[in-house]
């Protein structure tokens, strides 16, 4: 009775970060610092792997698929928060919110993937390393690469049709700052069990699908490294994964705490805080993470830089 006395809305309103005037913006200056230095820092690396031939290699080509995404994960949701900082009054439209959450969920679904296949990579280059070049030749890592981004798109697709034939209805207040799953299915008028069990289900095997093989390809990268007779040989082998290691636990972590779980159960505080980190701050760490502990970007960058003074 109560669902059937509810408006029908056309249009959600973001709920702001703080009250306070001062803290919006303060909000807006911080995280607009953070996406534009994601944006530059992934925008490097694409530059820096496309214009420079000793980096066009397997290794290398998944890092740029990666910045590639990093570029649309975070455009997908921040400019919308940062706009919301400013105003009086964040809304956006019910279609709207609906693309924001089939974009969102397929970048990360694309990263999910494309992280799986760089711990793939990690096992070629140090368990068969023999068979590396054949296994990871260029066209299979474009092959590769393509089923990752056609994948990743279409895991969300249908969960997002049925979200477009529900109907929403007040209050239309969403307290995150994109439209998060849990946020849509708390607004809706109709009975949204059947989606959210589909949409847990398909994040759950997604997610852990990804993470029992970047497990066990990395299970397979310590048994061949503690086998190496020689030490220097086993910090070499080691430190060519800590950089994809220090990305998959960061990003797979918080991922699980979201999404591999009922999530109407829990706290949209504590979601909107969680999510800020996967989906705010990852995107500006990668860069940083595979620059500062790769010599080869970092000579790479020199390069660049060179030839951009020289002009």
């Amino acid at each position: 009775m109560e669902r059937a006395n509810r408006t029908l809305v056309t249009e959600f309103v973001f709920l702001r970060f703080s009250n306070s005037p001062c803290l919006q913006l303060l909000f807006f200056s911080l995280f607009l610092l953070v996406y534009l230095l994601s944006l530059v820092g992934n925008a490097l690396i694409v530059l820096i792997v496309a214009l420079d031939g000793h980096l066009h290699t397997p290794m290398y080509f998944f890092i740029c698929n990666l910045s590639l995404v990093e570029l649309w994960y975070t455009t997908v949701t921040v400019p919308k928060m940062l706009s919301n900082f400013l105003c009086t009054q964040g809304v956006i439209s019910v279609p709207g919110c609906i693309a924001q959450y089939y974009f969102f969920f397929s970048l990360a679904a694309t990263e999910l993937f494309i992280l799986t296949i760089m711990a793939f990579d990690r096992y070629a280059a140090i368990c068969r390393p023999l068979h590396y070049p054949l296994l990871l030749s260029p066209q299979t890592c474009s092959t590769l690469a393509g089923v990752c981004w056609s994948v990743g798109f279409v895991c969300p697709m249908f969960p997002s049709f049925l979200l477009a034939h529900i109907s929403f209805c007040t209050p239309n207040q969403i307290n995150h700052f994109f439209c998060d799953a849990d946020q849509i299915f708390r607004l809706s008028c109709t009975d949204t069990y059947a989606i959210q069990i589909l949409g847990y289900a398909l994040s759950s095997v997604v997610i852990l699908g990804s993470l029992v093989f970047t497990m066990a390809s990395y299970a397979q990268i310590l048994v061949t490294i503690l086998a190496m007779a020689s030490a220097a040989a086993r910090h070499k082998a080691f430190s060519t994964c800590t950089a994809h290691l220090s990305v998959v636990t960061l990003y797979f972590g918080t991922l699980i705490f979201m999404y591999v779980r009922p999530a109407v159960k829990y706290e949209s505080n504590i979601n909107k805080i969680v999510a800020i980190f996967y989906s705010v701050i990852t995107p500006l760490l990668n860069p940083l993470i595979y620059t500062l502990r790769n010599k080869d970007v970092k000579e790479a960058l020199k390069v660049l830089l060179s030839r951009i003074q020289r002009i």
